[in-house]
C-alpha cells in the first residue's frame, strides 16, 4: 500500500525539513509491520504533523486527519488530499471524517491525528476529544501514543518519541461515550509521559 504522491513529496521536502528542524527519532521499532495502528501526538507547533511524517519511512502507508480551514484554499486543498490528508471539523460530530478515517484503518492505512484536536502551548492544557479512541475502537486497532518536542528552534533537534501500541480498553462491541474518553485521555497521557512534560 503506497502513495506515489507521498512519497515523492517526501523526498523533496525531506532535506529542507531536515536543515530547518532535523529530527531525532526513538521508538520506531514500536510501529507494528503487520496491522495498521492510529498515532496519537501531542500538538504544538503547526511544525508537528510535516516533523513527524518526514521522520517516518517514505513509503510508510499513512494518512492524517487535518482540520476543515486548511480545506478552505483551493491550492492546498488539492495538495493535502492527494497526500493523503483528510478534512475534520472539530467543532461538530463529523461523521463524514470519522467513517473516512475507520475505512481507512480498516484499508490496511496508518492514520495520524491529534487528540486535543488543536495546538496546545508549553504549559497549557486542553480536553482531549474521545473521538480517537472511537475510531480505533470502532475499526479494531491499537492506539499509538507519540510524543514531539514542544521546544522548536531553528536548526536544532526536536525530539520525536513513538511509546508502545496500547489495546483500548472497553465493553460490549463498541463500548461506551465513557470508554472513548477515558481512553483518549489515557493515550494523552502516555503521550505526554513519554516525553516528561507531564
Amino acid at each position: 500500500m503506497r502513495n506515489e504522491y507521498y512519497v515523492r513529496v517526501h523526498k523533496l521536502l525531506w532535506p529542507i525539513v531536515h536543515v530547518l528542524h532535523p529530527v531525532q527519532l526513538t521508538g520506531l521499532e514500536n510501529l507494528p509491520e503487520d496491522e495498521p495502528v492510529l498515532l496519537c501526538a501531542n500538538h504544538s507547533s503547526w511544525w508537528d504533523p510535516i516533523l513527524l511524517i518526514s521522520a517516518l519511512r517514505r513509503d510508510y502507508p499513512l494518512r492524517i486527519m487535518g482540520k476543515m480551514q486548511l480545506f478552505q484554499i483551493p491550492v492546498l486543498k488539492t495538495f493535502l488530499t492527494k497526500l493523503g490528508v483528510f478534512p475534520v471539523n472539530r467543532g461538530n460530530s463529523d461523521i463524514g471524517a470519522l467513517k473516512m478515517a475507520i475505512s481507512s484503518l480498516k484499508e490496511g492505512w496508518n492514520l495520524l491525528l491529534f487528540p486535543e484536536g488543536t495546538r496546545v502551548r508549553k504549559g497549557k492544557t486542553v480536553s482531549v476529544k474521545a473521538g480517537a479512541a472511537m475510531i480505533a475502537i470502532r475499526s479494531g486497532v491499537k492506539l499509538l501514543p507519540v510524543f514531539i518536542g514542544t521546544r522548536k528552534t531553528l536548526f536544532r533537534k526536536v525530539p520525536i518519541i513513538l511509546g508502545k501500541p496500547y489495546q483500548p480498553v472497553y465493553t460490549g462491541r463498541k463500548g461506551t461515550a465513557e470508554e472513548y474518553q477515558a481512553n483518549a485521555n489515557e493515550i494523552m497521557r502516555q503521550a505526554y509521559e513519554l516525553g516528561g512534560a507531564r
